[in-house]
């Protein structure tokens, strides 16, 4: 008999927690070792039919994986009108007033597009296309937990749920900004009015946008990088000064020439991409912020250390999620007393900010 069991699905609720800990989602080599155990098992029997049964899981797990889509979104999709692989654009509806209308567009990376693109043209062969995801929920799930299983990772992280929350974290360790995330999520936006700045439904997809494309090459020699929109230029004879408004709320400021300026074409109001290599990053203990001439200055808690013969690496969570990434001395560890979960101050000077415009 086939894997799949057509059926209607019934609804269910999925959230995200605000402070997951590290027994409640998936790291991304986690999430990588089980997509990579799905593909395996989807092609792994002789009968066609046993395979195609199987791409449809593997197909709904990819959905989850790379939309944070809830369990019962992935099974009411349509694939002609939801999924547009051309522009790597998942479309989630909704009702509203009485009315189908989209709620959210999520990007997902052009290779996992692809990769959803043949999986749907081998199982669609002799199968209607509103039946493709029409599958009994428990039946999913019990799939889901298999194949975590079947790697050494406990059941219940294999659950869809722990999926669209491993997604989440994923996203945010990455530093995409919270209301993004949110956004991607079907989660309501918190307020942005601490920024002073107000950003549109299409500059949040050209940041998503980004973030797809990034995690699509999958590397970047960026380890600290701030998404946000010009808020002020104040021009020199030689430097100019530019301020840049996150979308969580942070001030960046960086200096660059006034020639760069004028050659990037930078302007208020424009999206940019603030980036600031770890070495240049340093750190401060004390509950008050440290006396400096640097004008970028953040308050937060270490999150991981990575000690190595002579360097550390310490990873810095701010208020809004973001993480930073900053390389010491293990001397300058040792004497600042730097530990995990303790409060510090990471800070870098204006001209250790590189500005990009993607």
């Amino acid at each position: 008999m086939p894997d799949s069991q057509p059926v209607s699905p019934p609804p269910e609720h999925g959230r995200l927690l605000p402070k997951p800990d590290s027994q409640r989602y998936l790291d991304t080599q986690q999430l990588q070792n089980l997509e990579e155990a799905f593909r395996q098992w989807a092609q792994s029997p002789d009968r066609p039919d046993f395979i195609q049964s199987r791409s449809r899981i593997l197909l709904i797990f990819l959905l989850i994986r790379y939309t944070g889509g809830r369990l019962n979104e992935i099974l009411s999709l349509d694939p002609v009108r939801d999924l547009d692989l051309g522009k790597a654009l998942v479309h989630f509806h909704k009702k509203r007033d009485g009315k189908d209308m989209i709620s959210r567009e999520v990007q997902i990376p052009e290779s996992i597009a692809a990769e959803v693109r043949t999986i749907l043209s081998d199982t669609l062969t002799g199968q209607a296309e509103n039946s493709l995801f029409q599958i009994d929920p428990a039946h999913v799930r019990r799939k889901f937990y298999e194949r975590a299983t079947s790697i050494g990772i406990p059941q219940g992280l294999g659950a869809p749920e722990s999926i669209r929350k491993s997604r989440a974290v994923e996203l945010m360790r990455s530093n995409m900004p919270l209301p993004v995330v949110q956004k991607i999520l079907g989660h309501s936006t918190p307020n942005l009015a601490a920024s002073y700045v107000e950003f549109s439904d299409t500059e949040i997809r050209q940041v998503a946008r980004y973030f797809a494309d990034r995690e699509n090459l999958r590397k970047t020699s960026a380890r600290n990088s701030f998404l946000g929109k010009i808020t002020a230029i104040r021009k020199g004879d030689i430097q100019t000064i530019v301020e840049i408004s996150s979308l969580g709320g942070a001030t960046i400021t960086a200096i660059i020439t006034s020639d760069s300026l004028t050659r990037i074409g930078l302007k208020p109001g424009m999206l940019i991409t603030a980036e600031v290599k770890a070495p240049w990053v340093q750190l401060s203990s004390g509950e008050t912020a440290p006396s400096c001439s640097a004008e970028n200055v953040f308050q937060g808690t270490v999150y991981r250390i990575t000690r190595g013969r002579t360097t550390a690496e310490v990873i810095v969570q701010l208020v809004d999620g973001t993480e930073l990434c900053s390389i010491i001395t293990e001397k300058s560890l040792r004497r600042l007393d730097i530990r995990e979960q303790s409060t510090l101050w990471a800070f870098f000077d204006a001209f250790a900010v590189i500005l990009h415009v993607d």
